[in-house]
């Protein structure tokens, strides 16, 4: 299969895709696409929203649509760092044998992942970028695809820890999830107060998706839409003279990596559009979510409520 082909049938998974995750969640549809934007591309993804806006039953919806192995680590104060990555145990032959931990699955679930200490959370950290786990001194590798998907209620600070800048750094998107619209609720309330449970179909399997992910990085990709994200990302930067109206507002910008995944996510953006190269508008429709945990606000923006959102879309129409 010539790789416009594999992009054809991409397309048409993708549809199949949202059509099955629809029949169980109602609206969220940019959180939804930004979810599967994340799953194809191979980046991990943070979702912020307040309690009851389907966070966790999304993530479990995706995991039943792709056939993928799945878990769920409830993050709590009290949580070490083996109750992750696993540990070892003494067997009846008096032989350490390493027990999996729940981060051996293919999309893990870190629920509310700001309840527990930078210890625990940092647990994460190397999973999550080598896609490994190192315990007592021996390598386990993590079966690809692997995402991590967490979850962090924005609005609670009581018994929660801040998520350290490294670790922030490792979630390719920062996905905000509003209230719903009041038809919306109107449905949900219809769909979820009676006796009826939707089915969800598998549509993908671990090997189609580890195709979809290699076409999308063979993706050629412009010099300007390379450019425009770099110079996007750049401006950022504190040091950056090229945009003062914003430069005042920012501590700390984004790092390089936030560069690639702004090209990353533009290619897949374009082919889950059925496109077969970015351009400067798939660069835009990722730079919010791609850019919005890396960009630090001084005490002059909070001083005068300018967010985070809002310095990036300065960004955009100046670049």
């Amino acid at each position: 299969m010539s790789d416009s082909e594999t992009l054809n049938l991409l397309v048409e998974k993708y549809n199949a895709l949202k059509g099955e995750i629809g029949k169980v969640i109602i609206g969220q549809q940019q959180a939804v696409d930004t979810l599967l934007l994340s799953v194809f591309t191979g980046g991990h993804c943070l979702l912020l929203g307040v309690p009851g806006l389907a966070k966790t039953l999304m993530v479990n919806t995706l995991a039943q649509a792709l056939g993928l192995t799945f878990s769920r680590i409830q993050f709590t104060p009290d949580l070490m760092p083996s109750d992750i990555t696993g540990s070892e145990i003494l067997d009846e032959s008096r032989n350490f044998r390493f027990i999996n931990g729940p981060i051996f699955a293919n999309i893990v679930l870190a629920d509310e992942i700001n309840r527990t200490p930078p210890k625990t959370q940092a647990a994460l950290l190397e999973a999550m970028q080598e896609r490994k786990v190192t315990v007592s001194g021996k390598t386990y590798r993590l079966e690809n695809p692997f995402f991590v998907l967490a979850t962090q209620n924005p609005i609670e600070q009581e018994g929660t820890y801040p998520l350290p800048e490294a670790q922030l750094d490792r979630f390719m998107l920062n996905v905000k999830l509003d209230y719903p619209t009041f038809d919306e609720e109107m449905e949900i309330v219809r769909t979820t107060t009676v006796d009826r449970t939707e089915e969800v179909h598998k549509v993908l399997s671990a090997d189609e998706i580890n195709m979809f992910q290699s076409v999308i990085r063979r993706i050629p990709v412009p010099d300007n839409v390379v450019d425009y994200a770099v110079r996007l990302v750049s401006r950022t930067r504190p040091n950056n003279q090229s945009s003062p109206n914003t430069q005042k507002y920012i501590s700390w910008g984004a790092g390089p990596r936030a560069s690639q995944y702004l090209v990353m996510g533009a290619k897949t953006n374009a082919a889950l559009a059925g496109k077969y190269s970015p351009d400067i508008e798939d660069v835009v429709a990722v730079a919010h979510d791609v850019l919005r945990h890396r960009i630090v606000r001084n005490y002059y923006a909070e001083a005068e409520g300018i967010s985070t959102d809002t310095i990036i879309d300065q960004l955009i129409k100046s670049n």
